[in-house]
């Protein structure tokens, strides 16, 4: 499903939504088009809408501060581009480096991408415990990088040039 990045009305990024969300706020005066995929339109009865790539807030949302990306499953998936953290084929689920049954946490920095074989294999022991090597370290990424990921971006110099033009 294609994402929207979502600007607050000063032009600050808040999320990505799904492309259908995107649409109800346009459609609800909530929001509006700031870049669009060239040439697709959404129809309807009475209106064409185009294909919102960025949208952005009609009113100011006062935002509490983040110091920390919220962890979740699609974003470890996100973060480690879907490669399992064991042998790099594509991840499907997430693994807890140290194992809930030992008392590993939900955390950025205890959980990795990893196929469903070597989650398997690995089940609730350590890596060291099963023989297995880690290809790349868990890492915390900021709120940012977060947003970055969540759009397919890497490294912030890989912007798409409709997102690095819009205003600062």
């Amino acid at each position: 499903m294609r994402e929207t990045l979502v600007l607050n009305a000063s032009f600050e990024p808040l999320s990505t939504v799904s492309l259908r969300r995107a649409v109800v706020l346009v459609m609800q005066d909530k929001a509006v088009v700031e870049n669009a995929h060239p040439g697709l339109l959404i129809r309807a009865a009475s209106v064409d809408v185009p294909v919102p790539r960025v949208i952005r807030l009609s009113r100011y949302v006062r935002v509490p501060f983040r110091r920390r990306a919220p962890w979740s499953r699609r974003g470890v998936l996100v973060r480690d581009q879907h490669r399992c953290a064991y042998c790099g084929r594509r991840a499907t689920t997430v693994d807890h480096v140290v194992p809930r049954a030992q008392g590993g946490a939900d955390t950025w920095l205890n959980t990795v991408a990893s196929c469903a074989e070597d989650n398997h294999r690995k089940a609730d022991r350590t890596p060291e415990q099963a023989g297995m090597r880690l290809l790349r370290r868990p890492f915390e990424p900021t709120p940012a990088d977060a947003l970055l990921s969540a759009l397919g971006v890497s490294v912030r110099e890989e912007l798409p040039e409709w997102l690095a033009a819009l205003p600062a």
